[in-house]
């Protein structure tokens, strides 16, 4: 079992916040997708013949392709890999380039759920952070995607931005769960180097993000959906009951995938490599049949530390009997440096299994570094 992620690194324009890599001019899109089809040939060794349960479109801004785009894309990784028969085929969207005759188009490739990205339903929120749409297209993108067939959908919002008051984010809230779809991602607004967002707070222009804001959203959030039926299966996710991402789910569960693209990652259990974030110099690499990627070559400390920050992320929490399977009586020195963290009650020993409390999620990441090897 495994997953492929395409990276497709053409956006309209730049979101303030944005640091994923991407090109706002879609000259040489033609010959960048002719890149990705070879890579994918060039690259069918590394999952060691596993199967395909999930290809997933990210970016970027994936919805700038045509139909007949996509179906290459995923007619080449027919050609070099098994894929499942019922697999997850994800595209991430902007609410403005589902127009009818865009989703008429999709109806025709293999996708099967949909990713779009609404970040907020106020036209000023959007205008802050440099989004394409406007707050009118993202009600009517959604509901023009389920008119159109596609039941499968999640939908990104983000908190913790100083525009948002505790009103306008339940509003948001609200509205997805107007809109019946059956999963949601939310992220906290976060200030990442080298973006538009960074600038203008180092410039005074913007004031910084507000951790207890964050904060208070954050548990403003779960408690909407937990009264929803929604279950928080990983920090920033929630989903009606059977409803998670299996992509990134196996992302989570330390399952095997590649990318494609450039600045694309891959992991097979035992390597990890990652493209040059370079359009031009990953289509001159690929054009010679060179995959221009970095390889890092997993320790037992790697598989350890990445097993212990993406289990305790999610609802199905850190199995001790796994983390011996890395290494030989690494649970016993894990409990013995969770003592403090037990204490504080920010995590919880459940059979043989260690889960985030609802404290806890509120500090998710320092957690994990404190039970680092």
């Amino acid at each position: 079992m495994a997953g492929i992620y395409i990276h497709i690194p053409f956006c309209k324009q730049a979101c303030h916040y944005c640091d994923f890599h991407f090109s706002t001019s879609l000259t040489y899109k033609h010959e960048l997708l002719q890149a990705l089809l070879k890579e994918i040939e060039l690259q069918k060794s590394f999952l060691k013949g596993e199967n395909i349960e999930t290809i997933y479109f990210g970016g970027g801004t994936p919805s700038l392709l045509t139909g007949d785009e996509i179906n290459g894309l995923i007619g080449a990784i027919t050609d070099s890999y098994t894929v499942s028969t019922d697999a997850e085929i994800t595209l991430e969207a902007n609410p403005d380039d589902l127009c009818a005759e865009k989703l008429k188009a999709l109806r025709q490739t293999p996708i099967n759920r949909f990713s779009i990205g609404i970040q907020s339903f106020f036209d000023d929120d959007l205008q802050w952070m440099n989004r394409v749409h406007h707050a009118s297209e993202a009600e009517t993108s959604v509901k023009r995607a389920q008119d159109t067939g596609f039941e499968n959908i999640t939908v990104d919002l983000i908190y913790g931005y100083p525009m948002l008051t505790s009103e306008k984010w339940k509003a948001n809230i609200d509205n997805v769960f107007d809109l019946h779809v059956p999963h949601i991602s939310a992220y906290s607004m976060t200030v990442e180097p080298r973006t538009a967002l960074a600038s203008f707070i180092k410039n005074k222009k913007q004031a910084p993000m507000n951790e207890d804001q964050s904060a208070q959203q954050f548990v403003q959030l779960i408690e909407a959906m937990e009264s929803q039926g929604f279950e928080h299966y990983e920090i920033s996710n929630f989903c009606k009951p059977g409803h998670y991402s299996r992509h990134n789910t196996n992302y989570w569960k330390g399952v095997k995938y590649l990318g494609i693209g450039p600045s694309a990652h891959s992991f097979n259990g035992e390597t990890r490599q990652w493209n040059i974030a370079n359009n031009a110099k990953y289509m001159q690499s690929i054009d010679k049949g060179v995959i221009p990627a970095e390889n890092e070559v997993l320790t037992e400390t790697n598989r350890l530390n990445e097993y212990i920050m993406t289990s305790l992320r999610t609802m199905w929490g850190l199995k001790l009997d796994k983390l011996n399977t890395i290494a030989v009586g690494s649970s016993d020195v894990l409990l013995k440096s969770a003592t403090e963290l037990f204490e504080k009650e920010w995590i919880q020993k459940k059979s043989n299994t260690i889960y985030l409390t609802q404290t806890g999620k509120l500090y998710a990441d320092h957690i994990a570094a404190e039970l680092f090897f």
